[in-house]
């Protein structure tokens, strides 16, 4: 088929699928063809595996496609030290896996992939190095301890000596990095064997922290194990103490974290204090966590020193910061002072706390009338007889002492009952009770009424 002076855009990416399926000529065409563009190159191409005759390599699909979608990869090889690159699959594979046969052992070659697409070939993703046709019999493994998958914490000073297994064959070829880097062979050693390699400090400073690294190689085909050293010591002293209050038997404290933590966490605290009259320090806090704290029970009249450590996993720093100021607990005078309360106000009006009770006697029998009454300020008590009050005269007896009033009629006679009553008044009002007293005749004649 042979298209001229075409000027079709809408039809372009059906006639690049056209082109690419039936091999046409295009000649003298003026469809726009934007869209057919070759794909990216192919991401991540690696060994997977290997033996005396063979390679298997693996790879991902291009990270750009584009409209026309992808037909296929084609895989290219050729021997170290050329550039004669042939074509492995004579149709495009559609799968990111292939296995190279047909290999000459002991060969050394470089592979590259190319995606193609109706736009053409991509740009080949190769292996970085030349690939050894030869049958690897054991790939290699890092074998590392359960107790150095996590941080190996040591101090500063102690001997570093740490083991770590392989396997692998032929032997692996055994290299170190630490945080990305060549290892400083000045203060790191490493001894490997078949088995094993072995990292050797003789003496650790903090600068040997990091993260190692142990890669074992055979071949193409190699693993890593990280390891994280923490090289610790004693931390510094607090930054600074100082004493913010005092006061009664008690002094508050506040000092802020040591500027050294001994490249671990800080654990604690411990606070001593120091009569300025002995000068002996006595621990009050330790293991203590917080940045401030109050001091109690302190004695009258003594002058006080504080000082703080800090603690860490190795143990409590070398050094303490003392506080500039001192805390002198003063001497105070003990004057009870009663506490004021207001006058309670008790005045009240008289009030009859028993009655009087109705009573009966015998003509010629002395008898008494009783009853008891409150009131503030003490109440003025009246006794009266049928309304009328009885004043002085001499038959009638009359008393009242704290409250308890009482009337002694002497050896009535039968014009002495009636009805008898108390009355109890003061500023505050008044009150009365009253009682019936009946005289009963000894005879028709009353011998003592004259």
């Amino acid at each position: 088929v042979k298209i001229k002076n075409c000027i079709i855009d809408s039809f372009a990416p059906q006639l690049s699928i056209a082109y690419a399926h039936c091999k046409c000529q295009w000649k003298n065409c003026g469809v726009f063809m934007s869209s057919a563009e070759p794909t990216s190159a192919p991401l991540e191409l690696f060994v997977e595996d290997k033996n005396d005759t063979s390679v298997t390599i693996i790879w991902s699909q291009p990270e750009i496609i584009g409209p026309t979608g992808l037909d296929g990869y084609t895989i290219e090889v050729c021997k170290e030290g050329t550039e004669d690159w042939k074509a492995v699959n004579e149709d495009l594979q559609k799968s990111c896996r292939c296995v190279i046969k047909n290999q000459t052992t002991g060969d050394r070659l470089k592979i590259r992939v190319v995606a193609v697409n109706a736009g053409g070939r991509s740009p080949p993703v190769a292996l970085p190095e030349a690939v050894l046709v030869k049958e690897v019999a054991d790939r290699p493994k890092v074998r590392l301890p359960r107790f150095l998958r996590q941080r190996y914490v040591a101090n500063v000073g102690a001997k570093i000596n740490l083991t770590i297994p392989f396997t692998g064959k032929p032997k692996p070829v055994v290299s170190w990095t630490k945080d990305g880097q060549p290892l400083d062979t000045k203060r790191v050693n490493i001894r490997s064997t078949e088995r094993d390699s072995i990292l050797f400090i003789r003496s650790a400073e903090r600068g040997d922290s990091g993260v190692y690294e142990m890669c074992v190689k055979v071949d193409d085909f190699e693993d890593k194990a990280p390891l994280t050293l923490q090289i610790v010591e004693l931390p510094g002293p607090p930054a600074s103490v100082k004493i913010v209050d005092t006061w009664g038997f008690n002094v508050a404290l506040e000092w802020t974290a040591p500027k050294d933590n001994g490249n671990t966490e800080i654990t604690g605290y411990t606070i001593q204090k120091a009569d300025k009259k002995t000068g002996d320090w006595f621990t009050v806090l330790e293991h203590y966590h917080r940045l401030n704290a109050t001091i109690s029970d302190l004695i009258m009249g003594n002058t006080y020193k504080f000082r703080v450590f800090s603690e860490n996993k190795c143990g409590i720093s070398e050094d303490a910061t003392v506080a500039k100021e001192e805390a002198k607990i003063l001497k105070t005078g003990i004057e009870y002072k009663p506490p004021e309360y207001k006058e309670h106000d008790f005045s009240e009006p008289p009030k009859f706390t028993t009655s009087l009770t109705d009573r009966a006697t015998t003509v010629g029998y002395s008898t008494k009338l009783l009853c008891s009454v409150r009131g503030s300020p003490k109440p003025k008590v009246i006794w009266m007889k049928n309304q009328m009050i009885i004043g002085d005269d001499p038959k009638f007896r009359q008393i009242c002492v704290q409250g308890i009033c009482s009337l002694e009629i002497r050896k009535p006679c039968n014009f002495d009952g009636g009805v008898y009553s108390c009355k109890a008044l003061n500023d505050h009002g008044e009150a009365t009770v009253s009682c019936k007293l009946e005289v009963k005749r000894k005879s028709k004649s009353c011998n003592n009424c004259i």
